[in-house]
């Protein structure tokens, strides 16, 4: 299954762990205690989700999408 949500990863100094946010599913972050351990956790958490909205009929959110690179100088 390829979707292409967002996923963005930040440490957080309160929580002493990376969290992960899912942009197109607010409501659902995730974390783990090194950076890959997060992506894994939010990959998990993102595969369910696009379950439970598939097996409850509801539509999925259009993933976002970045219109260009930002410019480097």
């Amino acid at each position: 299954m390829t979707h292409k949500y967002s996923m963005v990863i930040e440490w957080s100094d309160a929580d002493e762990a990376f969290v992960v946010t899912l942009p197109e599913f607010p409501s659902n972050p995730t974390h783990g205690a090194t950076y890959e351990e997060a992506a894994h956790n939010g990959q998990e958490v993102l595969e369910m989700l696009i379950e439970v909205y598939q097996a409850d009929g509801k539509p999925l959110p259009q993933p976002r999408v970045m219109r260009e690179l930002p410019v480097l100088v």
